[in-house]
């Protein structure tokens, strides 16, 4: 059955998040979101025109804030945690057994405590891939030195539950330090050096009480967030900035139509970054650009005025996209890419010199 996915990284945190849709119907569900890539998470969701219907997470996190409550404010998703996880906020409490369900396809919920109380491991369409969260890792599994970690019980959740899975289920951690990015439960059965190959109960626990790491620099901030469903203060702002409708891309571009900056030519500087016969060329510009070549952009920036806001033009939005970058570099705050560059604005009808 065909599925639309895509693995997302935070390097901050280590943290993976999964997107899933059904290319049917589009509706989509989120696997562990992080707050400060919520964003990034909608403008794929929009660009690849799916619905989000629910974020999912795998358990209280402690070294991020969930984008749960951020991306329910946008997109008007539900939101879905353990019922044993402690959190508030949620609009679906999950039990073991609970499905959730988008398209033609299905997550189930199958509890796997011993990181913390409320860890869930979804299983995608009976046992086609595992998203385990922080109770199995690629060659590791979650700590148990603090929010409710009791080792005996995650021994339990791993070979009672994820192990008992097919040997071909795919594994999808929440985190990896290494850059691993899926296992399989076969590998995990036979070559995860905590749990795996002939290692008992003791062994494990062993292993797990003498980890000695440090606390999640986050721990504090995080986990009260978390037990919110990450409703912070912020969480409820609209991905815009003050001075124009922009619409951040998945490549990490904040992007402006051609109607609004033709309304509001007077308020902004508007910088052509292409060459100069390109300016004076058959696509004409727009009458109140300044031309400044993208090869000429960082030593000319201090021409341009800091307080005022900047569109970057080229011709098909391309070129000026990384203008937008340049200028963000050189500490521009308020800079955004005319989408569809000069081909939109004269295929729109708008004024050009």
């Amino acid at each position: 059955m065909a599925l639309v996915f895509r693995q997302l990284f935070d390097a901050r945190s280590a943290t993976y998040t999964y997107l899933l849709a059904d290319p049917e119907t589009r509706e989509a569900v989120l696997i562990d979101p992080v707050f400060e890539h919520a964003r990034r998470d909608a403008a794929l969701i929009r660009e690849l025109e799916l619905r989000l219907r629910y974020t999912l997470d795998t358990h209280v996190h402690a070294d991020h804030v969930t984008g749960a409550s951020m991306l329910r404010a946008w997109t008007g998703c539900r939101i879905a945690i353990s019922a044993a996880s402690g959190a508030s906020g949620m609009d679906i409490a999950l039990r073991d057994g609970d499905r959730i369900r988008f398209g033609e396809h299905a997550l189930e919920a199958r509890a796997t405590p011993g990181h913390t109380n409320g860890c869930i491991t979804f299983l995608l369409d009976g046992a086609r891939a595992a998203f385990t969260g922080d109770a199995l890792m690629i060659r590791g599994a979650g700590r148990t030195d603090f929010q409710q970690g009791d080792p005996h019980r995650l021994y339990r959740s791993i070979v009672d539950v994820i192990f008992k899975l097919p040997d071909e289920c795919l594994i999808y951690p929440a985190h990896d330090y290494r850059g691993l990015t899926s296992s399989s439960v076969g590998e995990e059965r036979r070559h995860n050096p905590r749990i795996g190959g002939t290692r008992d109960e003791n062994d494990f626990v062993g292993y797990m009480r003498n980890l000695h790491l440090p606390h999640p620099k986050q721990m504090d901030a995080a986990v009260p967030a978390n037990l919110r469903c990450g409703d912070i203060e912020t969480s409820s702002a609209v991905p815009e900035r003050a001075w124009g409708p922009l619409r951040y891309t998945y490549a990490g571009i904040d992007e402006i139509e051609p109607e609004w900056v033709a309304e509001h030519a007077d308020a902004l500087q508007i910088v052509d970054v292409r060459e100069p016969h390109e300016f004076i060329g058959g696509l004409g510009h727009i009458p109140s650009a300044m031309l400044i070549p993208l090869s000429e952009l960082p030593r000319r920036a201090a021409e341009l005025d800091r307080d005022r806001p900047i569109v970057t033009v080229c011709r098909s939005g391309g070129r000026s996209a990384q203008g937008v970058v340049l200028l963000e570099k050189a500490g521009f705050a308020k800079v955004a890419n005319l989408a569809g560059g000069m081909l939109a604005w004269r295929e729109r009808g708008l004024p050009t010199s």
